[in-house]
């Protein structure tokens, strides 16, 4: 008999191959329990990363009064219905106030093939002000004309669509396709660097493009307004959807909270944006716990089905075993090599659930990235998830801690008797 760990190897794995059908399924199981497990807990991490918008150029966004959810998940991911406008002597304002060092406005209400357009000033290209955190036009192009019938368009936008510097889009009314088509046309002078965010869904018009939209209205005064043109459209009819804010100071964002929210009763102010974030995490967080206790419930049918396969196995070899301790095995040697195909098996299904997770990460990417433009990767691992395969074996092995017992407990004298 062998000694020492080549011998229990020896052992364990001799048993694995004369299982061979029990192990595989064991460890498929393990796999996708691991899978799961990796993928659930990575896809979280990296969107509540994402969605905090870390590298975002704004500190917050005025609209009109509404809920500051609704004004981020419309103006900053560009989801929802704009809850309404501000007239532009609010936008005026807020942007003459000490301490904005950007303010930019949005106007929205258009699509082009279902992608939404956003109309702005070129503000929101600007370097300088967003301190090197604003969107970079691609090599061949360039920012638009805020006086002609220009676009830009995010590189999520281009990559699905095909179109490229050059091309011409055709605006339809809605957020979403289905509307009537416009009947100006703008030509794409520019498109987008990836930034991994909402923003690569989106094509950006000049906002007095917006204005002057075929059937667009402006009730900036409350009345309405249609804008002719070569007509100069007054200040005091023009209106906008939000308003995107960068501040010089944290302080800034305080008293524009105090004037706005507190004391006036016309505009919202969220800010700041990482906190609506936040808390809409936390009205949505019962979802992603449930889906970690789907994975962890997963986990621990895997586990046990270790357990009864192992210690199946024990029960029907009781013979075998008691042969191996007539030859000189010791008692601990069967508990270890027990205990080790249990891990053994258990690193099989870590290994193989590598393959899921990425599997699993791939489909959820390509998912999320279509519904909101961020772009999550699988190969960015999370501490969690990197620990999840050596918790995976280290929970191998422990589940055969009591299949080791049986095969412990084997009597030479009992098990050896001439069967009858």
């Amino acid at each position: 008999m062998n000694s020492g760990g080549f011998g229990l190897w020896m052992l364990a794995r001799r048993s694995l191959a004369q299982h061979a059908v029990s192990t595989s399924i064991t460890a498929a199981s393990l796999a996708l329990a691991c899978g799961l497990v990796m993928a659930v807990l990575g896809i979280r991490a990296q969107s509540e990363r994402a969605f905090l918008l870390e590298g975002s150029p704004f500190d917050a966004v005025l609209g009109v009064r509404s809920s500051a959810t609704q004004l981020v998940l419309n103006s900053v991911f560009h989801l929802e219905t704009s809850p309404g406008n501000l007239p532009w002597k609010t936008y005026e304002e807020v942007r003459a106030a000490p301490g904005v060092r950007a303010a930019v406005p949005y106007a929205v209400g258009d699509n082009w093939k279902g992608f939404r357009i956003v109309g702005t000033t070129a503000e929101q290209f600007d370097d300088a002000k967003l301190r090197g955190r604003a969107p970079r036009v691609a090599p061949g192009g360039r920012v638009f004309d805020e006086e002609l019938r220009e676009a830009l368009v995010g590189s999520f936008v281009a990559q699905k669509t095909g179109v490229r510097v050059g091309d011409t889009i055709h605006p339809s009314h809605g957020p979403t396709s289905g509307g009537h088509d416009h009947d100006e046309d703008y030509v794409v002078v520019g498109v987008l660097e990836p930034t991994n965010t909402p923003a690569d869904r989106v094509l950006w018009i000049p906002l007095e493009g917006m204005f002057r939209m075929d059937g667009h209205v402006l009730r900036g005064d409350g009345e309405e307004y249609h804008a002719e043109h070569h007509e100069e459209i007054p200040d005091d009819k023009k209106e906008v959807s939000a308003v995107l804010l960068a501040f010089d100071a944290p302080q800034v964002g305080l008293q524009l909270e105090q004037k706005f929210n507190r004391d006036g009763k016309e505009a919202t102010l969220a800010w700041p944006v990482s906190r609506v974030v936040l808390e809409l995490f936390d009205k949505i967080g019962w979802m992603s716990r449930v889906l970690e206790l789907v994975a962890y419930a997963t986990v621990l049918v895997a586990a046990a089905s270790i357990v009864a396969s192992l210690y199946d196995a024990m029960a029907q070899r009781r013979r075998e075993l008691a042969i191996l301790r007539a030859l000189g095995a010791t008692r601990a040697q069967l508990f270890a090599s027990v205990v080790l195909q249990a891990g053994a098996i258990a690193a099989l299904g870590a290994l193989a659930g590598c393959a899921i997770y990425v599997a699993i990460f791939a489909v959820a990417r390509e998912a999320i990235r279509a519904q909101t433009g961020v772009v999550l990767d699988p190969f960015e691992i999370e501490t969690s998830v990197a620990l999840a395969p050596l918790g995976m074996v280290v929970l191998g092995a422990l589940c055969g801690l009591l299949p080791a017992w049986k095969a412990y407990s084997v009597e030479v004298a009992d098990d050896l008797a001439p069967l009858s």
